[in-house]
């Protein structure tokens, strides 16, 4: 069974969140479908993309886990982008919260160290 995911994040200034995801992500998106959207790759079949929704902004949650924790929070910091808060909970998993001009929140998350 193929299985594609895309998870929505709703924007209110389309142009401010383009630039603030290409700096997290680390590239421009993968494909910009029309005027109010933009589409990244994470993985083979795993999507997150921007849509211009004013009324809807601010409320999006995604956790993404990657094996390259510390590489790929290094790899933000070089762009220019810190952390609002780092968590660490009891079983050693490690979460990295971004927050978008809008108040979206994007975790990143690693096995414990």
């Amino acid at each position: 069974m193929a299985l594609d995911l895309f998870a929505g994040i709703p924007v209110a200034d389309y142009s401010a969140a383009l630039k603030w995801y290409e700096r997290l992500l680390g590239a421009a998106p993968a494909f910009i479908p029309n005027d109010t959207e933009a589409v990244w790759e994470l993985a083979e079949h795993r999507f997150v993309y921007i849509e211009h929704l004013p009324g809807h902004a601010g409320h999006a949650r995604h956790t993404v886990f990657v094996g390259d924790f510390d590489a790929r929070l290094a790899q933000i910091a070089e762009r220019g982008l810190d952390p609002a808060e780092r968590e660490t909970y009891a079983n050693g998993v490690r979460k990295a919260i971004f927050r978008d001009p809008d108040g979206n929140e994007i975790g990143y998350g690693g096995a414990p160290v």
